[in-house]
């Protein structure tokens, strides 16, 4: 049994640090280069006017989430809040799924929000370099 436990939280590290490398790049988009981000918000969310000073405090914000997602740390909420960020995202992008061909790359959006998924439903057992076990 413990052999199985072993193996499940050594799969779920990978698919936490797998999640958080991504997550940490559109964080740092929006900490390194705010006005592309806030495009993106303007596009994505209809979000306009959305300054570069608000997307770098959001940016520090999701920095910090990011990092406790990483380390394993209050996951309910890391875990959760990483979950939803990600789940409005994929389906915000939805204009992209109806020209599949021109947007191949939005689908890797889906197989994500499956990892955030699992990485949420089985959290307990995700201990493996985790702040929290």
């Amino acid at each position: 049994m413990t052999d199985d436990r072993d193996r499940i939280a050594t799969a779920l590290l990978a698919l936490r640090l797998g999640v958080f490398i991504v997550m940490l790049m559109w964080t740092l988009d929006k900490l390194v280069n705010p006005g592309h981000a806030a495009a993106v918000f303007e596009n994505f969310y209809g979000l306009a006017g959305v300054g570069s000073a608000i997307m770098t405090a959001v940016g520090a914000a999701e920095l910090l989430l990011v990092l406790a997602f990483a380390a394993g740390y209050r996951k309910r909420f890391s875990y959760g809040a990483v979950l939803i960020l990600h789940g409005v995202s994929t389906l915000s992008s939805y204009r992209q799924y109806f020209q599949p061909f021109d947007n191949l790359l939005f689908f890797a959006a889906w197989p994500m929000l499956a990892a955030c998924f699992a990485l949420y439903l089985l959290r307990d057992l995700d201990t493996r370099f985790a702040v929290e076990r």
